[in-house]
């Protein structure tokens, strides 16, 4: 076999490979299958990419799946202006507006637009740069920082493209940054919930600041998978 046939075979291979692992959750042209909660951010679709525009003086805003998953592996990629936090929620919930809901030992009250809340991957680009870590939104606050992983921590890329890696298998949430181990954390609260993209409340001095995700590919795992 011909050096140049037998590598096309293997990249042939390959491609097919990455077809099976996930699908796209985002078709890049248009918010099929997303529903926005929260606050009041700007969603929109541009150059193949869901793009989120903060807004002022609004709560936290979530673009999210319209399907619940339970055991996956997300993979995105996403750039954000260097001053606005972001995050990606997975096995999320939402208490809605007028309404009460308990979790965790917790009462979370759905406000104005009601109240997205659950595991956090954080979107970070200021000088913390806890990107990678999990936080509990509106619930239990952090639950695995970056504070002592420094490698996770310089893995950002500052006005760059960024990949995240997000797997969720029974009690076990972990993620990496650019290929980097950032968080490796054990709850069992949640086993299920929806997928979000949020754009973090501002004030009106950070309006028009913006994030964009791109190539979000899921692949749902059953416990032969895993």
């Amino acid at each position: 076999m011909k050096p140049m046939i037998a590598l096309l075979i293997v990249l042939a291979g390959v491609a097919g490979d990455d077809e099976q692992r996930g699908k796209l959750l985002f078709d890049g042209k248009s918010l099929t299958g997303w529903t926005q909660r929260g606050g009041k951010a700007e969603y929109r679709v541009e150059d193949g990419c869901i793009v989120g525009k903060s807004v002022p003086n609004t709560p936290n805003s979530f673009l999210c799946t319209d399907k619940e998953y339970g055991d996956f592996v997300l993979e995105l990629e996403f750039k954000v202006d260097p001053k606005l936090n972001s995050g990606v929620q997975v096995r999320s919930h939402f208490a809605p507006e007028g309404k009460t809901v308990e979790s965790a030992g917790k009462k979370i009250k759905g406000g104005a637009g009601g109240r997205v809340f659950g595991y956090q991957v954080e979107i970070d680009p200021l000088p913390r740069a806890f990107t990678g870590g999990v936080y509990d939104e509106g619930r239990r606050a952090w639950l695995k920082d970056l504070k002592d992983n420094e490698p996770a921590r310089k893995a950002f890329r500052q006005n760059e493209w960024n990949k995240l890696r997000i797997e969720c298998k029974g009690p076990s949430i972990r993620t990496w940054l650019n290929g980097v181990n950032a968080a490796d954390l054990k709850d069992d609260v949640d086993p299920k919930g929806f997928i979000a993209l949020q754009v973090h409340g501002v004030k009106k001095e950070m309006a028009g600041t913006e994030v964009r995700w791109r190539n979000i590919r899921i692949e749902e795992l059953t416990p032969s998978a895993q």
